[in-house]
């Protein structure tokens, strides 16, 4: 059930757009390129559902989400070549519990060259940063991220 104050289940219903759209769709889960300023080839794996803690996941979506989270992370090494992919939980949004959501992100190397970092520090350093890809070179990933989803499907 979509809760219409959500801005995740905004994005998974296709209420708001976001660039690149929605690159998978499964049964129980989407995935999309974040939105945020943690660089291109970031994306979002989230419940089709409004699920805020990991506890409440159904049986059927925790069967979905690692066999996902591995196909997602070999789509993002297959396109973007980084060092590491960095598979973390997100789910605060102004200090509250929200729509839970895996974050997929590239850790390349420039990134962590320029920032002087690397994993949580990265994160944080690139959120402070907030540098925001371009929406073309968001669309023109997740053409490539796309073709890489559907052909390990």
């Amino acid at each position: 059930m979509a809760d219409a104050e959500c801005t995740a289940c905004r994005f998974v219903g296709g209420i708001e757009p976001l660039p690149g759209g929605t690159l998978l769709r499964t049964a129980k889960w989407v995935v999309q390129h974040s939105k945020g300023p943690l660089g291109l080839g970031t994306l979002a794996v989230m419940p089709i559902r409004h699920v805020v803690h990991v506890s409440d996941l159904s049986r059927s979506e925790s069967a979905e989400l690692g066999p996902l989270l591995q196909r997602t992370s070999a789509a993002v090494t297959a396109t973007m070549s980084p060092e590491q992919v960095y598979v973390c939980l997100w789910s605060h949004a102004d200090a509250v519990p929200g729509h839970l959501h895996f974050v997929v992100q590239p850790a390349c190397r420039d990134d962590m060259t320029r920032h002087n970092a690397y994993g949580p520090v990265l994160q944080l350093a690139m959120s402070e940063a907030n540098r925001l890809p371009s929406k073309a070179a968001v669309e023109e990933v997740c053409v490539r991220i796309r073709a890489e989803l559907h052909a390990s499907g």
